[in-house]
């Protein structure tokens, strides 16, 4: 499987392949050329995002209540996994901080999809 993470505001480069943005709002400044999907779905909601930037909820907390949110959504997860598995895919967000990103722990969530 052929999956990277990447935050949206670095050049897109050849190896990135798939480029999936994983984030509720789009982000200023980006072309909609700049990517080849966008799947808000697999965002955290609005009330967990906000929470977790206005520091109301340690790191813990909110990777806890991110992946319970996106687990259950196992269709749009096993999409990813099997194009990752025939193509790299990119997975995009504006987080400066990849250790403390959603797209870190969706990027483990797909990887752990079995078909």
């Amino acid at each position: 499987m052929s999956l990277r993470t990447k935050r949206i505001y670095d050049s897109p480069s050849p190896e990135d392949g798939y480029r999936l943005l994983v984030m509720r709002r789009w982000p200023r400044g980006i072309r909609k050329q700049a990517v080849d999907s966008w799947e808000r779905e697999l965002s955290p909601s609005e009330p967990l995002r906000v929470a977790y930037r206005r520091g109301d909820m340690p790191w813990e907390e909110y990777a806890r209540r991110y992946v319970e949110e996106v687990s259950p959504k196992r269709e749009l997860l096993a999409q990813v996994a099997r194009r990752a598995r025939s193509q790299p895919v990119t997975l995009l967000c504006s987080c400066v901080d990849e250790t403390r990103c959603h797209r870190s722990l969706l990027s483990g969530l797909v990887e752990g999809v079995s078909e």
